[in-house]
């Protein structure tokens, strides 16, 4: 009652991979990682679909991974204690 839940996103999925090195990208060096099985419960894909936020918002993304890995990375950088800073 009152309360309104809206999936954020492109409706199109990034890999981790995808992801690791739009932020490896951002940050100027590699970040290091391990490839490892999958966890219990792991899905093999999924993504935000924003239809309803378009419909009820008039909301829809305007950048790509990239941006958003870049525009992230600029923020803890000026905000390395997080929101207490």
């Amino acid at each position: 009652a009152g309360v309104f839940r809206w999936n954020l996103g492109s409706g199109k999925g990034s890999s981790v991979l995808e992801v690791l090195r739009s932020f490896e990208k951002a940050v100027g060096k590699p970040i290091p990682y391990e490839i490892t099985g999958r966890r219990a419960g792991d899905l093999p894909a999924f993504w935000a679909d924003a239809t309803s936020a378009l419909a009820d918002l008039s909301w829809s993304t305007t950048k790509i991974v990239d941006q958003m890995c870049e525009d992230h990375w600029r923020w803890q950088k000026n905000n390395p204690q997080g929101y207490t800073s």
